[in-house]
């Protein structure tokens, strides 16, 4: 009598993918606790001024005090010092140049450098009265913590991501996927700065630049996964969208400062889309725009890069032999 062979077990399929859950998990909290607990404040770029003798005093406490936490930069006056922070130079200073110092901080720039820039000039005058604090870009009245905005880095991130997949599952076609992810950034940009802008209150300065920083960076993360979705396929979009949320997201700095992160990490943040949009967001809400270029050169290589390689897919496609259609049969009469 035959004997019939048993099924292969689906147990070892179970433990593998436990164990793949495990890691994506293990991955996911390695990317987002990592640069948080390992924050720190390190090589913040902030101004001295005053004059010579006084600023080289200050300098050198700062050295001694706070080795490797500032990248100062000396300048002769008030004015001076103001301009670096507006035009996003620096994230505040130290005045000397009345006499008694002071400190110049911009919240907006950052809630977090200004509350370590405010612990360390108490600290240099801790012989003398507290330190006077002027605040020359404050966060908007309706958000003095800057919540809003810090909170908004997610959405941001999600809708590039989201706009990716949904548009490789049920538009057929990269033109029609393209014209989707960029009709969409407008629309998601609009959106995205009416809540922040108009019922948050969370952002200020022009609305249709701050749409249009929010709209440049979802088409950033959007064109550049589905460039790598068409070139790629499923394993191109799982890529993309990893890069842009293990990485991009949690080293963008827009919840602290990208000086805050381990050191080099941050930096890397800002030539990702996540961080590229953060910055480029705060400069037009509360600086005039100031530093936005470097920014937006960024994303715009990233939704280039996407273009560029939706293109490649497109002509590797194109060139791909044809196969031959069966000759019809003759017909003889």
């Amino acid at each position: 009598m035959a004997t019939t062979a048993a099924p292969p077990s689906a147990w070892p399929r179970v433990g593998a993918l436990v164990l793949l859950l495990t890691a994506l998990l293990s991955v996911m909290m390695i990317a987002f606790a990592w640069p948080a607990s390992r924050s720190s404040v390190h090589d913040i770029p902030i101004a001295v001024a005053g004059p010579t003798a006084a600023t080289a005093q200050v300098t050198q406490q700062l050295a001694a005090k706070r080795p490797g936490t500032f990248d100062v930069t000396v300048v002769g006056d008030t004015a001076a010092a103001e301009r670096l922070i507006l035009d996003r130079e620096v994230y505040g200073a130290i005045d000397l140049s009345t006499g008694r110092p002071q400190l110049i901080i911009a919240s907006a720039a950052s809630p977090s450098v200004a509350q370590a820039l405010q612990q360390v000039a108490q600290a240099l005058g801790a012989a003398e009265p507290a330190v006077p604090v002027r605040d020359l870009v404050p966060l908007p009245a309706d958000d003095p913590r800057g919540s809003g905005l810090a909170a908004g880095a997610l959405p941001l991130v999600l809708g590039g991501i989201a706009a990716a997949g949904l548009l490789t599952a049920v538009v057929v076609g990269a033109g029609r996927r393209l014209a989707g992810a960029l009709a969409f950034s407008v629309t998601g940009g609009l959106a995205l700065v009416g809540i922040l802008q108009f019922w948050l209150g969370s952002v200020e300065g022009s609305y249709w630049l701050n749409a249009g920083a929010v709209a440049l960076g979802i088409a950033a993360t959007a064109l550049t996964i589905l460039g790598l979705e068409s070139l790629l396929g499923p394993a191109g979009l799982g890529l993309g969208a990893a890069t842009m949320m293990l990485l991009g997201n949690p080293l963008s700095g827009l919840t602290s400062a990208p000086e805050m992160l381990p050191s080099g990490w941050g930096a890397l943040g800002q030539f990702l889309p996540p961080g590229a949009a953060g910055s480029l967001l705060r400069s037009t809400a509360f600086f005039d725009g100031h530093a936005a270029a470097g920014h937006v050169w960024v994303l715009l290589g990233w939704a280039a890069f996407g273009l560029a390689l939706a293109g490649l897919a497109a002509l590797r496609t194109a060139r791909r032999p044809v196969a031959a259609e069966p000759a019809a049969d003759l017909v003889t009469v």
